[in-house]
């Protein structure tokens, strides 16, 4: 039986797009997106995610508090069946009572070596305090910004000629890598949390 899984997007849908490839090219093995959820209307993601034939649907967050648009997003993933929730480019917090309801079963990417550098633009933060490395996390979500248990990072070179873009390009490129993995990694069961440490177990 299939794992499902869910992702939540509110723009171009890179990582959504990986995913995806790595669900179609066995990378992930036994699971399929069972559907796309943006909280903006015209979010490109939400037409990639048609175009390859997976339910994606627009759950408009304006002018709704953030409790009560979660509990209608909760609503639909659960009527899907879906198992593990990944954000994916999702520009909103999740509620406690999001966390509550799949608490360890949302994942979340972030383009920096958290806890360096959360929130917004990432690369401009890295760039402007002079780090000489960053990279990129994927992590559990907890009620905090960028601060759930940490699975996997990868770690990327800053160049002294690197603007913002150059380097979110050269991030991208490990956060497709790695978010596939971690997603393996959770869904087959390889690991387990103590206090803030993901331990992973080897594939046999």
């Amino acid at each position: 039986m299939a794992k499902r899984i869910g992702i939540l997007l509110s723009g171009r849908g890179s990582n959504f797009e990986a995913l995806a490839d790595a669900v179609a090219s066995g990378r992930i093995p036994n699971a399929e997106i069972a559907v796309v959820i943006s909280n903006r209307e015209g979010a490109p993601g939400i037409e990639k995610a048609r175009a390859r034939g997976i339910e994606a649907l627009v759950i408009p967050s304006k002018g709704k508090e953030r409790e009560a648009y979660d509990r209608e997003v909760v609503a639909a993933l659960r009527e899907r069946g879906v198992e593990l929730v990944c954000l994916a480019g999702f520009m909103r917090l999740l509620s406690p009572y999001f966390v509550q309801e799949y608490r360890n079963r949302i994942l979340n990417i972030h383009p920096s070596l958290l806890p360096a550098f959360p929130g917004l633009e990432a690369q401009r933060q890295a760039l402007e305090y002079g780090v000489k490395y960053s990279g990129c996390t994927v992590h559990f979500v907890d009620e905090q910004l960028d601060a759930g248990p940490i699975i996997c990072q990868a770690v990327v070179e800053v160049r002294d000629d690197d603007t913002p873009e150059t380097l979110a390009a050269r991030i991208l490129r490990e956060e497709h890598r790695i978010y596939a993995e971690a997603v393996r990694i959770v869904l087959e069961g390889r690991y387990r949390i103590e206090g803030r440490r993901v331990f992973v177990t080897r594939e046999d």
